[in-house]
């Protein structure tokens, strides 16, 4: 990873990172309510030996200075605790004073602080005072010849003791702020863990490294396309619709020596918005003056008719059981050069009716008869018939949705289509995040009229069957299979 990925680890885990700074922020905060105030109370000493001259006085000054480094660690020691407990009982153990003095030495001097720490203010002066006087006389009985006599060094207070009036922990400020810290850099370390391992698509570069082939189109997600899915009316002018019109155009040139003309458009899984798709890449089609063909192929869980409000109780199934002839089941949609064949009936058997001769002799006759067919066909990862069915297109078109579909199973589904050698046109990436600044570019350049061609306003066009309107604009015959031959012609 770069380092934009790591920002854009950040920035997708925006709220996540904000999470862990907050309980961070909370812990901090309430170990510091629960924590008791604590007092310190000081002394420093003064440690002088006789001398006689100036070279005395230097030489005393080195030894002294390493003196005073062991009498620190007499000041810590629990001969010092236990004298203090005999002369002056405050209600501590020899341990529990000895773990509350701390001694100190600063450095290239004589002096040494000792310091008293304790949850009342009070008993740490008292505490202080009698440390205080029991390390003088502890220095002095140390330091005193065995045959009697003066002791060689002496030890005298000079500045204390003395209690600080504010406790010096607990200290709110530091402790958030270092709260605050390890939770930034504690939830930074959660985003990119989560970027790591999280197999979900999330880009585009993602989705073609699975795919290993060329994405065609980003559609960004639009909360209105629950509502309305097709892009006809208001939505003709979002920028969803836009997008549909770019796959439109990456479509037909992805390649130019050998144009795809019947296309099948599936996905690895289902609920990634392959039907909605396949409907608006249709339109789309049909807006830029193509004849198009539009075949719902997924026998189990058809949607087309339902999108495009269209008589969906015969097509294809019936179609291809011979129980009707294409001419008298396809539709036509709206006022655009789109046909609409139906699933029809549910039957037993999808995979066998798709892989049947009855289905490559239909594709035969709507490839002759349409400039495009677009062909919506059922999940590759739930079952076969989307492999059954791109195998008799040009090439397949593969939909996943962003933020939900897994690298694994869109690879899984690319292996699919490419182990029975079907010709992979590309990629779309469906309901992607749209940036700020690509929605403020097409707002600028944003036209408010429908478009000469766009359907009513409401959710979907008004259907018009074959019957009264004839295919792809023209006056109808008396059987409409016959309209198909001469089309073929």
């Amino acid at each position: 990873m770069d380092v934009r990925d790591y920002l854009r680890a950040v920035r997708r885990s925006w709220w996540l990172v904000l999470l862990v700074v907050m309980v961070s922020l909370g812990v901090a905060a309430l170990v510091t309510v629960q924590t008791k105030p604590r007092y310190v109370a000081s002394v420093t000493y003064f440690v002088t030996v006789p001398n006689q001259g100036v070279s005395e006085a230097y030489q005393g000054g080195i030894f002294m200075q390493q003196r005073v480094k062991s009498y620190a660690d007499l000041l810590e020691s629990d001969r010092l605790a236990q004298s203090v407990v005999a002369k002056n009982p405050l209600g501590l153990t020899a341990e529990e004073v000895q773990a509350r003095i701390n001694a100190s030495t600063i450095p290239d001097t004589v002096l040494l602080r000792g310091t008293v720490t304790d949850t009342d203010a009070t008993r740490a002066l008292r505490l202080t005072e009698a440390v205080s006087t029991q390390f003088v006389e502890l220095v002095k009985a140390v330091e005193t010849p065995a045959g009697g006599g003066a002791a060689p060094i002496k030890v005298e207070v000079i500045s204390g003791p003395r209690v600080g009036s504010a406790p010096v922990s607990p200290r709110p400020a530091l402790n958030l702020s270092v709260g605050a810290l390890a939770g930034l850099l504690a939830g930074l370390g959660l985003a990119v863990l989560r970027t790591r391992f999280d197999t979900r698509l999330r880009d585009a570069v993602g989705l073609q490294r699975a795919t290993g082939s060329p994405l065609l189109g980003e559609i960004p997600f639009d909360p209105v396309a629950r509502t309305a899915p097709l892009i006809v009316g208001d939505a003709a002018n979002s920028p969803r619709a836009e997008a549909v019109r770019k796959l439109r155009t990456n479509l037909r040139f992805v390649d130019v020596h050998e144009p795809a003309r019947v296309i099948a458009v599936t996905s690895a899984l289902q609920g990634e918005g392959k039907t909605t798709l396949s409907c608006n890449l249709a339109i789309a089609l049909a807006e830029a003056g193509w004849r198009v063909a539009l075949v719902d192929a997924d026998l189990r869980r058809p949607k087309v008719a339902e999108y495009l409000n269209l008589e969906a109780s015969v097509g294809l199934t019936d179609v291809l059981l011979g129980d009707v002839s294409v001419g008298d089941v396809v539709q036509r949609w709206g006022d655009r050069s789109l046909l609409v064949l139906p699933a029809g009936s549910v039957p037993p058997n999808p995979s066998e009716l798709l892989g049947s001769k009855a289905m490559a002799d239909l594709l035969l006759v709507l490839r002759e008869s349409a400039d495009i067919v677009v062909i919506d066909t059922a999940p590759l990862r739930t079952v076969t018939d989307g492999v059954v069915v791109a195998v008799q297109a040009d090439g397949a078109l593969v939909v996943s949705r962003y933020g939900r579909t897994d690298r694994g199973q869109v690879a899984a589904a690319a292996q699919a289509l490419q182990s029975v050698s079907v010709r992979l046109l590309g990629c779309v990436l469906n309901m992607a995040k749209l940036g700020r600044a690509e929605t403020d570019q097409y707002e600028s350049y944003r036209i408010d009229v429908a478009p000469a061609h766009a359907a009513p306003a409401e959710r979907t066009a008004p259907p018009a069957t074959a019957n009264s309107n004839g295919f792809f604009g023209q006056e109808q015959t008396a059987d409409p299979t016959q309209e198909l031959t001469r089309l073929r012609r």
